[in-house]
């Protein structure tokens, strides 16, 4: 089922599963097309020892910038660095719960074609009544990243996985080079893990991010990360 099939129901407050990267931003730039879905609040998952958002390793003082600039309320799910599974399920659940009270009834997730990672965001979701919402699903990767340049916004990666690409994808723009620059086998949106992003400008901001690039550094012998710096 697509977004648009909620579409006149009483689903209208709903909040963003918001991972601060481009996929998360065209979904909501795509959402906030339909003036009947009311988008509460982000949400995301931020690795509490850290201080960083748990897999894109952003600090989250850009997190902060990004809701800001995006005028909405930012819930923080907040996990240990060595948490389990059965941790974060136990803490996003709880969170999720409180919100149903308060009349939330969807999550919106940037997923695209994922279909186990679907199912298991349907079934939590259900446990608690709530439904999810894809409002990129099954669209085409490459015509998404192109949508998203095209649309104006700006991202730079911030964690690659070497199984996939090598240390000199960390801290790259997302412009048409990079697509360009992919191997064959590499995914355009890094929808299977090969890389993650941070949005810093675009046409759902109020105005952009300022940052600058810091160190990189390979964690658990496979990630490489780029630290981005506010400024």
């Amino acid at each position: 089922m697509g977004w648009t099939d909620y579409i006149g129901e009483a689903m209208e407050k709903v909040i963003f599963s918001w991972s601060s990267g481009k996929d998360s931003a065209l979904a909501l730039y795509e959402l906030r097309k339909d003036k009947q879905i009311e988008v509460t609040a982000l949400l995301t998952t931020v690795t509490q020892d850290y201080e960083r958002v748990s897999m894109h390793g952003v600090r989250r003082a850009l997190l902060l910038q990004q809701a800001a600039a995006l005028r909405l309320p930012l819930i923080e799910v907040l996990i240990s660095k060595q948490a389990t599974n059965e941790e974060y399920e136990h803490k996003m659940q709880e969170t999720l719960t409180a919100a149903r009270v308060s009349g939330v009834t969807a999550v919106v997730f940037g997923d695209i074609f994922l279909e186990d990672l679907r199912q298991y965001r349907e079934e939590n979701l259900a446990q608690i009544g709530m439904q999810a919402i894809f409002p990129l699903w099954k669209r085409d990767t490459r015509a998404l990243v192109l949508e998203f340049m095209q649309a104006g916004f700006k991202a730079i990666t911030t964690c690659v996985d070497t199984h996939a690409l090598g240390e000199e994808f960390a801290g790259r723009e997302i412009n048409a080079q990079f697509v360009a620059d992919l191997p064959p086998q590499v995914d355009p949106c890094g929808e299977n893990g090969e890389f993650h992003t941070f949005v810093y400008a675009g046409p759902i901001f109020n105005h952009p991010i300022g940052l600058e690039l810091g160190e990189k550094v390979l964690r658990d012998n496979r990630f490489y990360y780029c630290d981005l710096v506010p400024v």
